[in-house]
């Protein structure tokens, strides 16, 4: 499938098709010890579409995506406050577990880290710990499945049992992509995941976000305003921490609200 085209984009005028929220954000912030990285955020991120977050270095982008799986709880002396709802259930209530939430909010990272395994046991390994299998039929259908889904099969279906670090970067990209697939997320968040492809690879990616968009809601981190256009159908601007504007991709790009996002989209501005 053919992503759009910036002419595409701008055609695209103010019509959007209402897929419900997937996730709903409210006065979200976060610091790490006494730095502030978001601040107060809130929006509402559909489902079934792909939101993308724009913003230059350092204002908040990857922190947002990070909390949407609970992922900053990693990192030392991180604190948020406010509200994340997936599905109407705040992921950061006393009785939510972290573990489950991080199964449902799949993550793919700028950095391809495929594991020293082989092609086959990196889409395995999640469906083998979580116990999602009960047979090693199940397991291989499930792992084709999550590498047609990847769009990887064709290419490494006869190189199953080789190291994935075999593969090419944009091949280790979309392995992980299958990984992440593989235990049936219901929301994929991707940081940059195409930053350091080669341009083939990229557009090979970029045509396989605005596949994934039918069956996944999809919320991906780029600094290339260009593929933010192309892929996605709503974009969130950062700025400082803060979020500027939210709104349909094509609105966004040809008649945003906030002349802040007009500095940054159109150059003038980052």
């Amino acid at each position: 499938m053919a992503i759009p085209s910036l002419a595409d984009v701008a055609a695209r005028g103010g019509g959007v098709v209402d897929t419900g929220t997937k996730v709903e954000v409210n006065n979200l912030s976060c610091f790490y010890g006494g730095t502030r990285a978001l601040d107060n955020v809130s929006m509402r991120i559909p489902a079934h579409q792909v939101t993308a977050c724009i913003g230059p270095s350092g204002c908040g982008k990857s922190t947002f995506l990070r909390a949407l799986n609970r992922m900053n709880e990693i990192i030392p002396a991180t604190r948020v406050t406010g509200t994340v709802a997936i599905d109407g259930r705040d992921i950061y209530a006393p009785d939510t577990d972290p573990v489950e939430v991080r199964r449902r909010v799949g993550m793919v990272f700028q950095k391809s880290n495929p594991f020293p395994k082989s092609v086959f046991e990196n889409v395995a390994y999640g469906l083998r710990i979580n116990r999602l299998t009960e047979s090693r039929a199940e397991l291989e259908d499930r792992v084709e499945a999550s590498l047609r889904a990847a769009a990887l099969w064709d290419e490494v279906r006869d190189r199953l049992r080789e190291s994935a670090l075999t593969l090419s970067g944009g091949q280790q990209q979309r392995l992980c992509i299958a990984r992440a697939l593989a235990v049936e997320p219901d929301i994929l968040l991707m940081d940059e995941p195409a930053s350091t492809l080669d341009p083939i690879a990229t557009q090979r990616i970029e045509e396989l976000v605005y596949q994934l968009r039918r069956r996944y809601t999809i919320v991906i981190v780029t600094h290339n305003m260009q593929q933010a256009a192309r892929v996605s159908d709503g974009t969130a601007f950062f700025w400082l921490g803060k979020l500027v504007e939210h709104d349909l991709t094509s609105r966004i790009f040809t008649a945003p609200a906030r002349k802040l996002t007009e500095d940054y989209v159109t150059g003038r501005l980052g």
